[in-house]
Order: structure tokens, then C-alpha cells, then sequence
């Protein structure tokens, strides 16, 4: 019980407007959005359900109508309590797409991209686009695997010489032919569906398929261009926006081992973890360790986050990320080479659940932490607005939970 009215306007800050405007609709702690019309009801709270709890668990309020009051009205410059931020972490290993996040969060709650913003990522996706190509020829000698006309060869030596005088993140005319060339090359084909035996970006068909497109003169990139593109993150990222009335502070921070130990300067305060994992990197190994499976070391680092006593009382989210990277590949690559117990069909369903499960179980305290789990496709607007909204909804009623109004 609250001793004062100070104490209980200090705690419900973050929430007052929510109260006042009836944000409370639904909680949906569900992956699918066709759920979302059948648990709608299961959570519905008015602002009449929320006043009556109000006046049964502070009935020793003085005025509690007064009160009510105060806590759904925004808090003044000069109040002596300072408004609350919900402040987001994205973690997970490398390229587990943390940072296409971020990307989204700037498209759907801010202005989107500028066409000055979108032209500063040309040579981006040019690099990417060479990067791509370099590695998979490169591969092509590591796996032994024949270019399908032999004249691809001279392309490829002349790709590796040209890489190494041009500009970074420039595409010349000659630079565009060799890799439309390679890139339709039976060997090449066959090289880039054996991808998980190497290093390569998941956006190189993208970008390869489409390089027509994306050296007509004028080439302005798109969001799905900047979506896919990939520049190693360094350090930490603040992104800052505001959505149903809360401004919130999200962190981007290096997934690399080299980058971890940077994660402790952004923890202090932290309102919710949002965990990314890569279904799709179930047959991967790390670019800093080519020994340890890319799922193993996600599974591994999200035990080390779930279970330390620091989140206790932080909201933890899943985002099974690459869903559609994964629905591809596990008609191809069976589960067990992940996890040599499955035996499960090798369906999306099946082995997505399968490896949902994984990590759930590794929750120690099940029966007072609960973790919400979302399948998602970060590079998917839709999708990604849809899961950021059950994110906020889960962060609301948590809090709530520990103002015992839930």
C-alpha cells in the first residue's frame, strides 16, 4: 500500500495518460495478429474498471477523486517528480537485426527517411553488393565448386582487381557488368545456395537479383533498400520517439563478443530487454568464431541475460527474428544439425516452435517471470509495427502489475 499520494503519483507517471485515454483495449501477450480479436476481450479494462480498483486498494486516500485526478494529468516542468521514459534494449548476437529495429522504429514512429537520408545509403548498398559477390567467389575456391561457363573466371579475377582500385562504395559501369555476369552463372548459383557454409549477407540476393535497379542513373534508395542494408554496429545506438503518448529511449548495441562489455553503460534503468535471435541461423557459425553455432551462442547469451538477478524485475521480450529467412531454409537444412535430438517434421511450424521452446525453458523463474515470445521479420514494416505494439501494451501492463492494479 501506498503511504502518500506523492508516492503513488511518483510510481503511476509512466501510465497516467494511458489511464486517462483508455489505452487499455488489449494486452496481446500473442505472437499472430489474427489472435488478437479473441484475447481483446480477456484483457479489456475501462477507465471505470481501473477508477473502482483505484478506490477499493487506496481507500485510505484523503480524496481519492483528487488523486485520480493528479496521476492522469502530464506532470508540470517545475513537478518534483520528473517524467519517466521507457527505456528499450535490443540485444542478441551479431546480425540478428537489432539494427533493422532500430531502422523501423524510425519509419513508423518517426518521419521515415529523407531523400537526403536515403541518398547517404547508396554506397552502402553498393559495398554490400560487392561484398557479397567477393564472398561468394571466394567460397567458390574454398568449396570447390566449378564457375558454369569458364569465362566467368577472367570476371572473377578482374572483380577482386577492381574491388581493390575503386572507391569504396562506388559501382562503375565495368564493376555492374562483371557482377550481373557472375551473378547468373550456374557455379555461382550453386555456391550461393550452399551460404551457410560461409560468410555472406542475408541481403546479397536482394541486392544482387536487383542490381539493374540500383544503377539507373538517379538511383534513389528505397526503405526496403535501406531496411536490407547491413553496416556493423559499433558502440551504442539511441534512437529516441514517442507512441501512445509515452517517449521512449531504445538502444542499439553491438551483438560481436568484442562489443558486449560495452552493454553494462546502457542497462541502469532499463524498462524492457528485447532479445533478437535469428531463426534462420540455426546452421550458421559466428563470423568472430567459426566453432560455435550462431543459434548455440544466442541461446547461451540469452540464458546469461533471462536469469541474472539485475532483470528480475525488467520486461523481457523474444523476437525470433528472419522468419522468412527461416521458412526458406528449413525446407532444406534440417533442424538437428542444430539440435541433433529433434526429430520433429522439418516444417515452419514444427521446428519454429521447437526452437521457441529452447529458449523459454531456459526461464528459471517461470512462475513469477513471464517471457513474451513474437516471431518476426524485422525488414516487414506490417509485422514489426504490429509486434512494437504488443511490446508497449506488455510494458504497460507490467507495470501495472506492480502498482497491484492488474
Amino acid at each position: 500500500m501506498y503511504k502518500d499520494v506523492k508516492a503513488f503519483k511518483s510510481k503511476l507517471t509512466l501510465f497516467s495518460r494511458q489511464i486517462a485515454n483508455k489505452y487499455f483495449a488489449h494486452f496481446p501477450t500473442f505472437a499472430m495478429q489474427e489472435e488478437a480479436p479473441r484475447n481483446a476481450k480477456k484483457y479489456s479494462k475501462s477507465l471505470e474498471d481501473l477508477h473502482g480498483e483505484f478506490c477499493h486498494r487506496f481507500s485510505d486516500f484523503e480524496n481519492i477523486e483528487q488523486s485520480l485526478q493528479l496521476v492522469s494529468c502530464p506532470l508540470s516542468q517545475d513537478s518534483e517528480i520528473a517524467p519517466q521514459e521507457p527505456q528499450l534494449e535490443l540485444i542478441g548476437a551479431g546480425e540478428s537485426g537489432k539494427s533493422t529495429i532500430v531502422k523501423q522504429m524510425k519509419i513508423i514512429h518517426q518521419s521515415g527517411y529523407s531523400i537526403e537520408e536515403c541518398m547517404e545509403f547508396i554506397a552502402i548498398i553498393y559495398s554490400n553488393t560487392l561484398q557479397s559477390i567477393l564472398a561468394i567467389v571466394r567460397a567458390m575456391g574454398t568449396l570447390s565448386i566449378d564457375f558454369g561457363d569458364s569465362a566467368r573466371m577472367d570476371d572473377a579475377r578482374q572483380l577482386q582487381n577492381l574491388a581493390d582500385s575503386i572507391d569504396e562504395g562506388t559501382m562503375p559501369q565495368e564493376l555492374y557488368l562483371i557482377i550481373k555476369r557472375l551473378w547468373t552463372d550456374s557455379g555461382i548459383q550453386v555456391c550461393f545456395d550452399r551460404a551457410s557454409e560461409y560468410q555472406l549477407n542475408d541481403s546479397a540476393e536482394y541486392y544482387l537479383t536487383d542490381i539493374d535497379r540500383l544503377v539507373q542513373p538517379g538511383y534513389l534508395p528505397t526503405e526496403q533498400d535501406v531496411l536490407r542494408s547491413r553496416v556493423k554496429t559499433t558502440g551504442i545506438i539511441e534512437t529516441q520517439f514517442s507512441f501512445k503518448d509515452l517517449h521512449f529511449r531504445m538502444f542499439d548495441v553491438g551483438g560481436q563478443r568484442s562489443e558486449r562489455k560495452k552493454w553494462i553503460h546502457c542497462f541502469e534503468g532499463v524498462t524492457c530487454i528485447i532479445f533478437c535471435a535469428a531463426l534462420s541461423a540455426y546452421d550458421m557459425v559466428l563470423v568472430e568464431d567459426d566453432e560455435v553455432n550462431r543459434m548455440h551462442e544466442s541461446l547461451h547469451l540469452f540464458n546469461s541475460i533471462c536469469n541474472h538477478r539485475y532483470f528480475n524485475a525488467t520486461s523481457i521480450v523474444l523476437f525470433l527474428n528472419k522468419k522468412d529467412l527461416f521458412e526458406v531454409k528449413v525446407k532444406k537444412a534440417h533442424l538437428s544439425i542444430c539440435f541433433p535430438d529433434y526429430d520433429g517434421p522439418n516444417t515452419y511450424d514444427d521446428a519454429g516452435n521447437f526452437i521457441k521452446l529452447q529458449f523459454l525453458d531456459l526461464n528459471m523463474r517461470k512462475e513469477s517471470k513471464e517471457i513474451y515470445s513474437h516471431m518476426t521479420c524485422a525488414t516487414d514494416t506490417k509485422n514489426v509495427k504490429f509486434v512494437f505494439d504488443a511490446v508497449t501494451d506488455i510494458i504497460i501492463k507490467e507495470n501495472l502489475k506492480d502498482c497491484g492494479l492488474f
